[in-house]
């Protein structure tokens, strides 16, 4: 993708991308740090501006001890290349990683 990344002053967007630059991201923890129930809406939102934002699925077991798929958001080398050629022209500032973006003590 060559495409550049048009930006956003969307709260919700710019803590999500604080969170996926700090580390790779489940759904749920993409919900937590925009602080909506709308994640996979939300990323593809950041892939119309510009992001390519993969999600890839992982195996994982639910509370229930049953398989499921969970889906993991990253972003690619060129998404950061995007997004840091789009804050230095802009001289935006992420909110900072605190604990809450991450849910529950921050660790992953």
């Amino acid at each position: 993708m060559s495409m550049e990344f048009r930006g956003t002053g969307n709260p919700r967007h710019l803590r999500v991308l604080a969170l996926l630059l700090a580390r790779p991201a489940r759904r749920e923890e993409i919900d937590r740090a925009a602080g909506a129930l709308n994640g996979p809406d939300l990323m593809a939102n950041l892939r119309a501006l510009g992001l390519e934002a993969p999600c890839t699925r992982v195996d994982a077991i639910d509370r229930d001890g049953r398989e499921c798929r969970p889906g993991v958001y990253r972003l690619t080398g060129g998404d950061r290349r995007r997004l840091a050629k789009w804050m230095r022209g802009r001289h935006v500032r992420l909110p900072p990683v605190t604990p809450d973006l991450f849910g529950d003590d921050g660790a992953s």
